[in-house]
């Protein structure tokens, strides 16, 4: 089978079919098109099978790619999405969310002429197809265990790490805030990029498995981290980061300037059916608005293209470096362009203009990049006289998370914090400073990658495992 692969030298590179900016700007629809066997095949046999492949290396979850790729390209389908899910758990949801252009893709060893192999459509294409086929199955364990973890937080690291633990035949509680599982992946990226029926059926399998979930859940006020520790021999903290960073400046408290993750959650949950008193009466809906993202992440991508599906009269995104430069995935810049969204490169925010106590403007000066500081990212200074105002009837600030007071809103000041407000874990061990209390995700980590949540959850559930084995089997430790 050997001469399926390294078709790279006479296949050029093709991506799934997108569908025309015109029609998907229309609705949330995931706007890719899913490949066809015979597409995913030849893509997949594109591979140059090399020995050192950089697409495994320079992917968070060390996923097997070149192996499912070699599998998909021979028509052995069922082992593909074997290999592919040993390491990952949501491969259907890294095939659609993860920034493949700089991670795997970005660093395929094949030379730019003949561009990278297409890695996420093809793993999409096989984990959707094991959904089809029945290949996916509940974690359901060989035999039953007595050791019990409570998991507080349903996003991708807490997910992982509890699929992990109850396919070994631990007894998993996940507490969650919100009412359905999934965190960000359900009220934070818009269904353009993940259908939310993609999350919700990975949580049916879940709770079929036999994980329990203990949704509208609030630690701190409907049950203390205390309780939680009570019922468990051990605790992952795994809630992630929501507190939008703010933007001061004059007029920073007018009406129409919102955080995105509240604007993106009560188009979320719009889009799934919920009543949203915000939504319906247009605080947080941009239809016929002028509509300004301050932002250059993958967040203010979402907005951006939000927004346009909303109706918004004109999207502008202002990013104060340049477009080489900006932090979001080059794939939903491109798609955010087509789609109609106006770039405001080297545009930085320095008040906002109001009437009648409501946002009408956003006053800017243009910026120029300076030299590279030690992050090797270049430093922005403003170009004097160079003041604007961009017009705007809804300002959404997509700046980015930080962590919310864990230690506060739980009651435990056992749990210390860094300077950056995330939680302090020892690094091998991922253990907060309160015994038995571990942390994954973006709690300690910061605002990250989908993907490294789930690296994250699947490394604390190995952590767990071990100090829970190692305090059952010495008296000493257990009698603490």
């Amino acid at each position: 089978m050997a001469e399926r692969m390294l078709q790279f030298v006479r296949l050029s590179q093709q991506t799934p079919d997108k569908r025309a900016a015109a029609e998907r700007k229309a609705d949330f629809g995931e706007i890719y098109q899913r490949f066809s066997a015979e597409r995913a095949t030849e893509q997949a046999s594109r591979c140059s099978q090399c020995g050192v492949p950089f697409c495994s290396i320079h992917c968070p979850l060390n996923n097997n790619i070149p192996d499912w790729l070699k599998l998909t390209a021979e028509g052995r389908l069922e082992e593909a999405y074997e290999i592919s899910s040993a390491t990952n758990t949501f491969p259907e949801i890294c095939g659609r969310v993860c920034p493949q252009d700089r991670l795997c893709e970005g660093n395929c060893v094949i030379e730019k002429g003949f561009d990278s192999v297409t890695i996420g459509a093809v793993e999409k294409y096989i984990t959707d197809t094991a959904w089809e086929q029945g290949w996916v199955k509940p974690p359901t364990p060989v035999r039953e265990l007595a050791h019990s973890v409570g998991i507080i937080g349903a996003g991708p690291a807490g997910l992982a790490a509890a699929e992990r633990l109850r396919a070994r035949g631990w007894q998993v509680t996940v507490y969650d805030r919100y009412d359905r599982v999934g965190g960000l992946l359900i009220y934070g990226i818009p269904n353009f990029k993940l259908e939310k029926e993609v999350v919700l059926r990975r949580a049916e399998q879940f709770a079929k498995g036999g994980i329990n979930f203990v949704l509208n859940c609030r630690v701190g006020e409907d049950i203390s981290l205390a309780e939680i520790r009570a019922k468990h021999d051990a605790v992952l903290i795994a809630t992630g980061v929501y507190k939008a960073r703010d933007i001061g400046g004059p007029g920073a408290n007018l009406g129409g300037i919102v955080p995105a993750l509240e604007y993106l959650t009560a188009s979320n949950r719009e889009n799934l059916g919920d009543h949203v008193p915000e939504f319906a009466n247009g605080t947080l809906n941009a239809a016929g608005k002028r509509v300004v993202v301050i932002g250059g992440g993958d967040t203010a991508m979402d907005c951006v293209r939000t927004a346009i599906r909303q109706g918004a009269a004109a999207v502008t995104c202002l990013y104060r470096r340049d477009k080489a430069n900006m932090p979001g995935s080059m794939r939903e810049v491109a798609n955010a362009e087509e789609e109609g969204v106006h770039f405001s490169w080297l545009s930085a925010p320095e008040g906002f203009e109001g009437e009648n106590g409501v946002v009408t403007g956003v006053r800017a000066v243009k910026m120029h990049l300076g030299l590279p500081d030690a992050t090797g990212r270049h430093q922005v200074e403003p170009i004097p006289g160079s003041g604007f105002t961009e017009p705007a009837d809804l300002v959404i600030k997509a700046l980015g998370f930080d962590p919310e007071d864990l230690p506060t809103l739980f009651g435990e000041p056992g749990l210390t914090v860094s300077r950056w407000g995330t939680l302090t874990i020892d690094r091998r061990s991922m253990m907060t400073k309160l015994d038995g209390v571990f942390a994954a995700g973006d709690i300690v980590r910061g605002a990250s990658l989908v993907v490294w949540g789930i690296r994250d959850g699947r490394d604390a559930a190995d952590q767990i495992e071990s100090y829970v084995l190692a305090k059952a089997s010495s008296p000493a430790l257990a009698a603490e």
